[in-house]
């Protein structure tokens, strides 16, 4: 078996259910140029290193090949918005994840979040409600994704955006074809960023038109904090504005589906965890919990998405050319047990865990903030409601992406709920 068919395997939907057979494969080869030219990086120092190495770009503009279609396609006249922060480089990248911070969370709105925490509980309420009716009795069939997983983070998301939660028929065609683009098997990187673009503007019209139907009238949400413009700095332009308010609607909710819907497929796979987690005896277990399937199952598998080399890159004995794709893979780095002992067994007891669930350096999730009490949030109430939760089918279908993994529906029976 070769490196790049491996790869291949990774990539294949039909392995979608368990790739890390497949990791520990790929880890043989630290650094491995595959079929389309994209460097794979699947061990923890190496995939760290390169997080924090300036020489690595987040900025696809500087791929040659995507540089070029991006000046094609501005001499044509196609509509498009600047990238968001996470695409861009220092210092671009800095000042809009700046901008960002201030009207999200600490320092300077360290009661965002934390004022949330209530609201949050309210909604996992409300979804556990509806699973059986008002008495909360008999044995009923739930699809965690649809019935929960789902709706609570774009629930959450469009509160903090200012977003109407009645338009999310709406924006999520345009969110799911975003995310159809970070899929590598769904056409080369030059067609993806196209068809990226697309989307992204279709998502900017679409806050567009929220912008202006509010007529000047602003609230307390994030993007009324972005259009204030109540920093020291120059505000973002009015297009810097639309495109990053499309990418956090996405990753807003997006990843948290998974993360959530990962978390109980696991708690259930680990019905000693779940108990404890239901007797409610350990405080700080939640927490755990979370921080470990962010290492053993994370919504995020792999980074690529245009990360390119700015030079010519030394590592792990491979020689990464300037100008090439790169790609991350987040999740075989966090089983790497050259970094952590015993890698595939979920432990939410270990002492040192850092992970690399929201990935590193200077574009270390943004949402990890809200992310982590959500699913805390989540799978809490999940546990000391449901009344003997079971598995229909193990494994569960799964989404096709390689890369936002996580299970097209979860499928369980319980007895009824508990009251609240």
């Amino acid at each position: 078996m070769t490196r790049t068919s491996t790869w291949q395997q990774i990539l294949d939907p039909s392995h979608r259910a368990d790739p890390y057979p497949l990791y520990t494969e790929l880890r043989k080869t630290p650094v491995v140029r595959v079929e389309d030219g994209t460097y794979v990086v699947s061990t923890y120092r190496e995939i760290v290193s390169l997080l924090h190495d300036p020489r690595l770009s987040s900025d696809a503009r500087n791929l040659p090949e995507v540089g070029a279609d991006v000046a094609a396609q501005y001499e044509e006249g196609l509509p498009g918005l600047p990238p968001n922060f996470i695409r861009t480089d220092p210092p671009e990248h800095d000042r809009l994840r700046r901008l960002l911070t201030r009207n999200f969370g600490p320092p300077h709105r360290p009661e965002r979040i934390d004022g949330m925490m209530s609201d949050l509980l309210g909604i996992v309420t409300r979804l556990i409600d509806d699973f059986t009716g008002e008495d909360g009795s008999g044995t009923v069939r739930v699809d965690i994704v649809d019935d929960f997983a789902y709706p609570f983070p774009v629930t959450v998301i469009c509160e903090l955006l200012g977003v109407p939660r009645e338009d999310e028929p709406r924006f999520q065609v345009m969110s799911g074809a975003v995310i159809e683009t970070a899929d590598p098997t769904t056409g080369g990187i030059v067609e993806r960023q196209r068809r990226r673009a697309k989307a992204v503007a279709d998502l900017g019209q679409y806050f567009a038109q929220l912008l202006d139907a509010r007529h000047g009238r602003r609230g307390d949400d994030l993007l009324s904090g972005l259009l204030s413009g109540d920093s020291d700095e120059a505000p973002m332009s009015r297009e810097e504005i639309l495109s990053n308010a499309a990418l956090l609607l996405v990753a807003g909710h997006e990843t948290t589906v998974n993360l959530v819907t990962n978390g109980m497929l696991t708690l259930l796979r680990h019905p000693e965890v779940l108990d404890r987690l239901r007797r409610g005896d350990e405080p700080d277990l939640a927490a755990h919990v979370v921080e470990e399937l962010l290492r053993y199952e994370p919504p995020v598998q792999f980074l690529s998405s245009g990360r390119n080399t700015l030079d010519d890159i030394e590592i792990a004995g491979t020689t990464i050319p300037k100008g090439s794709p790169v790609a991350l893979v987040l999740a075989s780095g966090s089983r790497d047990p050259g970094f952590v002992t015993d890698p595939d067994r979920f432990d939410p007891d270990r002492e040192h865990n850092e992970h690399l669930g929201f990935g590193g350096g200077i574009h270390y999730c943004f949402g990890a903030p809200l992310a982590r009490p959500e699913t805390q949030i989540a799978l809490t109430q999940l546990a000391h409601r449901l009344k003997n939760p079971r598995l229909v089918a193990d494994p569960p279908p799964y989404r096709t992406s390689p890369s936002l993994r996580g299970p097209r529906h979860l499928l369980i029976e319980i007895d009824g709920v508990d009251p609240a």
